[in-house]
């Protein structure tokens, strides 16, 4: 099955999208190339979506070619049912790369980031599910939920600083994805309760 790239916008619309093809490299595609050429990305693009469309194929390339990236990564805590491995942060670098797993059975808080973000399946199936605002005068955080979609290994489903999503594993295997995101905006990062229709800072 070809491997697929998605963008939700902060409309909440799902779009799948046209990315460079991706072949190994013959030469490691080592993390510092990776990183440089990304710097480059920031600071030459500035619009959110045409940033994400430029930087996927960069992560394909690390990914298929820096296969020890694949086995950085932590076990799901037993009591929470994710794990958190950082590969790498840097003080007043624009960006965060984590290695992220999950626990079947588990499931994030339904949330937005407050930046832009990409997440690439490595193992596991998981399940996004995508909201959108639909404000009130009596409820101003509602949400309601409009589409939702399963990513496998392979895929990567990106993320203006306004999407609003909830992720679990799909099927009985723990999922296990590569995680970049850049400058958190925290004045505008909410998890959003969707019973009584509230939102709090996070």
């Amino acid at each position: 099955m070809e491997n697929r790239t998605w963008l939700v916008n902060d409309n909440a619309s799902l779009q799948a999208l046209e990315t460079a093809d991706v072949e190994e490299p013959q030469q490691t595609y080592r993390l510092y190339r990776f990183l440089t050429e990304l710097e480059d990305i920031l600071s030459g693009v500035k619009e959110d979506p045409k940033r994400l469309v430029a930087i996927a194929p960069l992560v394909r390339k690390l990914l298929i070619s820096s296969y020890w990236l694949q086995m950085e990564y932590k076990e799901p805590d037993p009591k929470t049912g994710w794990g958190v491995h950082f590969l790498y942060r840097e003080f007043q670098f624009p960006l965060t790369i984590q290695m992220v797993s999950w626990s079947p059975g588990t499931a994030s808080t339904v949330h937005n980031h407050a930046t832009w973000g990409l997440v690439a399946m490595l193992g596991g199936q998981e399940k996004n599910r995508i909201w959108r605002r639909v404000p009130t005068q009596e409820n101003p955080h509602k949400i309601k939920l409009v589409d939702e979609i399963v990513l496998s290994p392979g895929d990567i489903i990106t993320f203006t600083p306004g999407a609003i999503h909830q992720v679990e594993p799909y099927g009985d295997e723990p999922t296990i994805s590569f995680n970049l995101y850049g400058v958190t905006d925290f004045k505008n990062r909410y998890v959003f309760n969707i019973n009584d229709n509230t939102a709090k800072l996070f």
